[in-house]
Parts: structure tokens; sequence; C-alpha cells
């Protein structure tokens, strides 16, 4: 597996923006798809964002879509969720996740990741 660390939430009124990162760490981050879900308070983790290998190809919940953009650095072991224009509904813990080496697409699947960092809180004041 890889190790998985996230940063940079925090609470941010609504309208407003936050970057979340993850750094990874472990074994060849470049072989693996890479994904972004979140898990509100009462509520199963839902998918949120995911990104290809290389990071030409990206794919977005509806619910994000226009406002979160997802990047990765493979120099860097690291992938990014940019979020603007954040709702209260946006509140969550937000989970960075890894396919298995191999697995270069992304995946809206959380049962296709199999490594998963801590999770990072952001919180959305309206």
């Amino acid at each position: 597996q890889v190790q998985l660390v996230e940063s940079g939430g925090g609470l941010v009124q609504a309208g407003g923006s936050l970057r979340l990162s993850c750094a990874a760490s472990g074994r060849a981050f470049s072989r693996s798809a890479m994904g972004w879900f979140r898990q509100a308070p009462g509520k199963e983790r839902e998918f949120a964002a995911t990104i290809n290998w290389s990071g030409g190809s990206t794919y977005y919940a509806e619910s994000v879509k226009g406002r979160f953009t997802i990047s990765r650095d493979n120099a860097k072991n690291t992938v990014d969720l940019q979020m603007n224009s954040l709702k209260p509904e946006d509140t969550a813990v937000y989970y960075c996740a890894a396919r298995p080496p191999g697995f270069y697409s992304g995946s809206y699947l959380s049962s296709e990741y199999d490594s998963w960092g801590q999770g990072t809180q952001v919180t959305v004041s309206s």
C-alpha cells in the first residue's frame, strides 16, 4: 500500500475557497489513479473527484463539477483538490485515495481504491 497524508482543510465561509493536498509515499505514485472522497456527518462516504495516472483525465461528481478541480504532480507525489465557491453542503471529512499500482484510470467507486488517508475536515459556514 501507499501512505497518504491529507492537509489543507479548515473553516471557510460560503463562497470561499480551500485547497486540499495529499502527499503520497511508499510506492510508485505515478502508476496509480487517485481520487478524493468525502463523508459528511451521518452520511455515507461519497465520491468527489478522480484523476488518471498522468493527470490527463479527470472526472467529477455532479455536485462539485465546475467548482472543484483535481490535479496531480507526479514529480512531487502529490494530488490536490482546489475547491471554489464552497457551500455549506460541502462540509465533510475529505479523504485522498489511491488505486492499486497498474490501475491507471480513475474511478468513482470507493471499492476500487486500496489505500486511504486519514482525512481532513472541511467546514463551510453559511
